[in-house]
């Protein structure tokens, strides 16, 4: 039985990457994404009751989720510390947390209908080891990971389903190296390496993984 997996933020690079690689398992993939392009179903994950609703629904013709992979980003910097500007953290907070929110609380209780469900988010380096320039990103991603773990906490009694954390510094595509062809990129990570290491993350036992922080950063890398 094919599983049944929800990519949000799947308009982009690295949601694309998601869905091919879900899709050449022979999974049902429910694709969203605010801007509706590439064929994802067009929603706008800070409209709670929007989310709920596909909840809802996906429950209706599923009966469960086996499967969110959250990849609504952003990035917003700043020259220095004192010049960061804190309409940057709004935006932040919107995009890497509030859609965070309504998604888990959504779906929360279809993973748990499931008998190997996975909530996925991607992180990065930066909640850990935050710089000036990147306050706010970093502060709005250590939040995300914050929740993602609560998530775990809740998900621990399942034994079936699992939260988890998947770091990077940066993901890079083939139209970002065809744009900059005299650029390595060695500290970043391929997207169809993330979606083969998030597809892997179902081989692995629920309680190997659950609540686990697992860094994808291309060996021998340093920030």
């Amino acid at each position: 039985m094919s599983r049944v997996i929800l990519v949000t933020g799947a308009g982009g690079a690295a949601g694309q990457a998601v869905v091919r690689r879900f899709t050449d398992l022979g999974d049902t993939v429910i694709a969203v994404d605010r801007s509706g392009a590439h064929g994802c179903l067009a929603l706008d994950l800070l409209d709670r009751p929007a989310v709920q609703g596909l909840a809802n629904r996906i429950a209706d013709e599923h009966g469960r989720v086996d499967g969110v992979v959250h990849l609504v980003g952003g990035w917003r910097g700043a020259p220095s510390f004192a010049e960061t500007d804190l309409a940057d953290w709004d935006f932040l907070h919107d995009a890497l947390i509030r859609t965070l929110q309504h998604v888990s609380l959504a779906f929360e209780p279809l993973l748990r209908r499931s008998d190997n469900g996975r909530f996925v988010i991607v992180s990065a380096r930066a909640a850990q080891r935050p710089s000036q320039r990147d306050a706010a990103y970093a502060a709005a991603k250590a939040a995300a990971e914050a929740w993602a773990l609560a998530l775990a906490d809740a998900l621990q009694d399942t034994r079936s389903s699992a939260a988890v954390i998947l770091v990077v510094t940066a993901l890079v595509h083939d139209a970002m190296r065809a744009a900059e062809p005299g650029r390595s990129f060695e500290h970043h990570t391929d997207v169809n390496d993330l979606a083969v290491a998030i597809t892997d993350l179902w081989d692995r036992e629920p309680g190997e993984v659950n609540g686990r922080r697992i860094d994808l950063t291309p060996a021998g890398s340093a920030r």
